[in-house]
């Protein structure tokens, strides 16, 4: 049983960050543009606005899916299947690695956004968007594994 509650909170924990990383870059940064057109100033505001506060929540994410994903190996790691395993730590690597890029958003680009000139605007936003396909490519590899995983029999 514990097993299966472990089981249910990391896939819900991992849903929830992919779901609302896809639902940001297919959904509302592309209707924020749209809306606020050539209006720079209001469009920046209003993405800062949407980022504030986020950062935790996102931390809190990464621990509870390494949590989760760590009591998981304790409870129901079969040493008779080394590539589980590995399929494990793999997906332990590709979180380290969401980990980092996710660092280097929220403490290295976010600030250089805030304070971007407004002719340096487009070259952020770039980096910005490439590091949330990323983000979204190192998660959603490590959501395939952990299926991968699961259905390894």
């Amino acid at each position: 049983m514990l097993r299966i509650v472990l089981l249910l909170a990391h896939v819900g924990v991992a849903t929830a960050w992919v779901g609302g990383m896809v639902y940001s870059l297919a959904v509302v940064q592309p209707k924020a543009a749209r809306f606020f057109g050539t209006d720079e100033e209001a469009h920046e505001a209003f993405l800062t606005t949407m980022a504030s506060g986020n950062r935790s929540k996102v931390l809190a994410l990464i621990g509870a899916l390494a949590l989760t994903g760590g009591a998981l190996l304790l409870v129901a790691a079969d040493p008779e299947r080394p590539l589980a395993l590995g399929i494990h730590a793999a997906k332990g690597v590709l979180l380290l690695a969401a980990l980092a890029v996710f660092v280097d958003v929220s403490w290295r680009q976010w600030p250089r956004r805030v304070f971007a000139l407004p002719e340096e605007r487009n070259g952020v936003r770039v980096r910005f968007r490439r590091s949330a396909y990323a983000l979204l490519a190192l998660v959603g590899a490590a959501f395939a594994l952990g299926v991968v995983a699961a259905h390894r029999g």
